[in-house]
């Protein structure tokens, strides 16, 4: 038996996170609902400009795949991360946010001059998420943070889209890839946001070769992916990446396919506020359940179940004890943990 459910690799982001009009974004000319990358000082401005306007809702521990693993180990699974951070205040209070989340790093023995990585997250009336990312050091992830034997030591290897936009780690991927392979342990990706898939599909399609056990996106990035324009025909062209294709469709629930069948997850009514981290969610979610052996209907619903709730909360994440919450309402049991 393995020691991790999940090994994530991904960007460590400190999120900032606002409640802002489409006016503000439309007069930043910021692009809507997706992820735009900024130099420190560019975000810098950004941020001296909400502070002029907003105040600051939250800041929290971000990231795409980390948010992820903190839903997986909240719901009761074991997860670690590989990850970059700096030696200041914010990388301090990363380190301390994935311990109390109970996720698994190696953080302590980093020693990295420069900046953690920020993400500024800005909510508009409508619930949509639009972010404005200095990656910082996480730009720098390199093979020296992947932990190759804790990828010998998971179930899963969970590779973040995000991390297309750097050559060196996509170097890291590739040889978390290699070793996945040879230990025997199943590849997860998410395609994290339709920037990835607008701007960086060479780092996708790099990813995704020679395929992986699960795919994670949502109908936007998987009809742009693959260039059409229905959501069965993106299924169909991503099934021969993936022998899994979770598809998510907001307020509409989830589609899960194989070569051999389609499942369909209804999605759970709750009033959106923030859509920051749904997706995120969701693939934490799905992972826990399908590492706990459950059936792929149950992990879909408990996923589903965790987005909707995820997105009636501003932030990324859920209290701990909420996971638990969700299990108990759905009647699916949490392991015990000694």
């Amino acid at each position: 038996m393995k020691t991790y459910h999940v090994v994530g690799l991904g960007n460590a982001l400190v999120d900032r996170e606002y409640q802002v009009t489409d006016s503000f974004l439309e007069n930043y000319n910021v692009e809507k609902s997706i992820m735009t990358l900024l130099d420190e000082a560019q975000q810098q401005l950004l941020l001296g400009e909400l502070n002029k306007e907003f105040k600051l809702e939250k800041r929290v521990g971000g990231g795409s795949a980390a948010n992820s693993l903190v839903a997986l180990s909240q719901f009761g699974g074991k997860a670690f991360y590989c990850c970059k951070v700096a030696n200041d205040e914010d990388g301090d209070f990363y380190r301390q946010n994935l311990a109390e989340a109970g996720v698994a790093t190696r953080l302590h023995v980093q020693n990295n001059d420069g900046h953690t990585g920020k993400c500024v997250v800005m909510v508009t009336p409508d619930a949509e998420r639009t972010m404005c990312t200095f990656l910082g050091i996480t730009i720098d992830f390199s093979l020296e943070e992947l932990q190759t034997d804790v990828v010998e030591d998971s179930e899963y290897l969970y590779i973040e889209g995000y991390l297309a936009t750097s050559e060196i780690a996509r170097e890291a991927v590739q040889q978390a890839r290699a070793v996945a392979e040879k230990a025997g342990t199943k590849i997860a990706l998410t395609f994290s946001d339709s920037s990835m898939v607008k701007y960086f599909k060479e780092g996708l399609d790099e990813f995704l070769t020679p395929g992986v056990d699960i795919l994670f996106c949502n109908r936007e990035e998987a009809e742009l992916f693959t260039q059409t324009t229905s959501l069965e025909a993106a299924m169909n062209a991503l099934l021969k990446f993936a022998k899994e294709v979770v598809v998510t469709r907001g307020k509409e629930g989830a589609v899960i396919g194989t070569a051999e069948k389609r499942v369909e997850v209804p999605g759970f009514k709750v009033k959106a506020i923030d859509t920051n981290g749904a997706g995120d969610m969701f693939a934490g979610a799905y992972l826990y359940a399908t590492t706990q052996g459950m059936s792929t209907a149950q992990a879909g619903t408990l996923a589903s179940r965790a987005a909707a709730e995820v997105v009636s909360h501003y932030g990324p994440r859920l209290p701990a004890e909420t996971h638990h919450s969700i299990l108990a309402e759905l009647g699916l049991q949490a392991p015990v943990h000694a």
